[in-house]
């Protein structure tokens, strides 16, 4: 049994300001002295970013479909470890499936797992007495659902506040804060929405401590940690790498890489479009080097410096926050007394720690090289955990600075986020992609998921890539989102022929063809996806590594 203060906080739907809350109270709980950790329910890179910035610790993803639901309270113990509370903010309305067929990826559903108090998140700034009959609403659709408190977002004025409790105290339902209209402070944005942390450091931090201050004085922070603290023990295994790698090997569960016995029980389609099988004959993987590279090119003499476009650190309110401060001013006067708090993305993080044992490599750790930085943000911590677990010595780097891979590099990961709005400086850092290249031709095993299949491509929006991949991609209005039970098409370090894996998919990018001459996975009614030529396996799917940990073992065995 595992003992961990915890709270979901979910709301009726998007726009309630649930992610301002969490955020906000991690960073005020922080504030105080306590060591706090923040989860999303769900794929999003982006929220479990600020989480992370907030706490100080990694924000982590809970995401039955991605993980399997086995594994999120194993998973969510690995990572509240140690911590005094743990915040899980949920994704979408309280009742909403993420997959939209009703598998078990709801906020409601995820707060069972984990037995935990919900706090509901209301926008109240258009209603009255009818908070009462929302809420009531919520709470009665699951007899099941322990509804701890409500917090109110956009009260309007004293008297409005004052109809709004009396409603919900007929009800039973405590409220347990109440924002005052335009008090949370926007996360930053750009045309995409909410910035990831590394794409606007100083605005994020800035938002997060602003967040944490009114919060604190909004919000009764004692009857929250209460009510966390009333939650009972969690009665699971405490997921970790080697434990994950010894039950793969002495019972393979339901979430292992699967293959079916016979790979085309999905019929192969053939792609559309020049390059892709079936169509002119021509290979659809590269037939020669892609950027040429001088024969003596070899890596730099120095490592690159790690990677360090992490925010500044991000400033928790004082325990004492008197909220006398009006809510677009709170935070910034008091930040010199607050308690500092830096967290860097995830796979910066873990090459941070490997860059400090890396000037020596330890003897037998081959070196995998993780894609880092602003235009490769997106990473689940557990990927590199997993990975250093394997027997990796896992070194990151920002292909926006670093002109070399890390010294001694022997495999590739490169994770995703919004390439196209770097595309002119992953061009420019010719050094960089001849040696990506060059390694991709010799053998070396290379993930790239996302963003990554867009800098290995000939040409994204006009602008030279890696060239590795025999494609081009451009950027679209459209967006694709959802998750996808993929087969795998061919063989790769990522998975067997025929493996079946859960993954998302998250981009407004067309890459054609869409596939090459092995593709790397289908999808019931959809076509062949993805390349997989010599050890490279390219595609838009994202997986979540701690539902597949073997990927990792095979992925450094195929290193040599």
């Amino acid at each position: 049994m595992t003992e961990i203060p915890r709270l979901v906080i979910a709301a009726p739907s998007s726009g309630h300001g649930k992610t301002a809350v969490s955020v906000g109270l991690l960073a005020a709980f922080a504030g105080r002295g306590l060591t706090v950790a923040g989860f999303k329910i769900g794929p999003d890179y982006v929220d479990s970013g600020y989480l992370g910035l907030a706490s100080g610790q990694p924000g982590r993803n809970l995401d039955p479909r991605l993980q399997g639901v086995d594994r999120v309270a194993p998973l969510f113990a690995h990572g509240a470890a140690g911590s005094d509370i743990a915040v899980v903010e949920g994704t979408m309305g309280l009742y909403d499936d993420l997959s939209g067929g009703g598998e078990g990826t709801s906020t409601a559903q995820v707060a069972g797992l984990l037995k935990a108090p919900v706090v509901l998140v209301v926008d109240v700034a258009a209603m009255g007495q009818s908070v009462g009959a929302l809420v009531h609403g919520f709470r009665s659709f699951d007899e099941l659902l322990w509804l701890g408190g409500a917090v109110l977002t956009g009260v309007i004025s004293d008297r409005h506040e004052q109809i709004l409790r009396e409603s919900l105290g007929d009800l039973g339902v405590p409220v347990l804060g109440a924002l005052r209209r335009r008090a949370l402070t926007p996360l930053p944005n750009r045309q995409l929405g909410v910035a990831p942390v590394v794409d606007r450091s100083t605005d994020a931090v800035r938002a997060v401590r602003r967040l944490g201050s009114v919060v604190a004085s909004c919000v009764d922070l004692e009857r929250l940690l209460a009510l966390a603290r009333s939650a009972p023990d969690l009665v699971t295994d405490v997921w970790s790498p080697l434990d994950a790698f010894a039950a793969a090997s002495a019972n393979p569960p339901t979430r292992q890489l699967r293959t079916v016995s016979d790979a085309s029980r999905v019929a192969p389609v053939s792609p559309a479009g020049p390059g892709g099988s079936g169509g002119s004959g021509a290979p659809s993987g590269p037939s020669g080097p892609g950027p040429a590279a001088p024969a003596s090119a070899a890596p730099a003499s120095s490592a690159p410096s790690p990677v360090s476009s992490a925010p500044a650190p991000a400033s928790a309110p004082p325990a004492d926050a008197s909220g006398e401060a009006s809510p677009d001013e709170a935070g910034d006067s008091d930040a010199d007394k607050t308690k500092a708090v830096s967290v860097p993305p995830p796979a910066e993080r873990a090459g941070q720690r490997a860059a400090e044992r890396q000037s020596q490599p330890a003897a037998g750790r081959p070196v995998v090289a993780v894609a880092g930085g602003p235009a490769f943000s997106y990473s689940y911590p557990e990927t590199i955990e997993l990975l250093d677990a394997a027997g990796a010595e896992v070194v990151a780097f920002d292909p926006l600075r670093d002109e070399a891979l890390p010294p001694g590099a022997r495999g590739l990961v490169f994770g995703g986020a919004f390439p196209e709005l770097y595309a002119d400086e992953l061009s420019a850092n010719e050094p960089l992609c001849r040696e990506v290249a060059e390694l991709a031709f010799r053998g070396a095993p290379v993930i790239a998921e996302s963003a990554g299949l867009l800098w290995l491509v000939k040409e994204f929006d006009g602008r030279p890539m890696c060239g590795v991949l025999n494609a081009s991609a451009q950027t679209t209005n459209g967006q694709v989102l959802g998750y996808r039970s993929a087969i795998a098409r061919a063989s790769s370090p990522l998975a067997p022929l025929g493996a079946t894996v859960v993954g998302h998919k998250a981009h407004r990018t067309l890459v054609t063809p869409r596939s090459g001459e092995n593709s790397a996975w289908q999808w019931r009614g959809g076509q062949p996806e993805g390349f997989v030529w010599r050890k490279v396996h390219a595609s838009y799917l994202n997986l979540h590594w701690a539902g597949y940990p073997t990927i990792a073992k095979r992925f450094v065995s195929a290193l040599g």
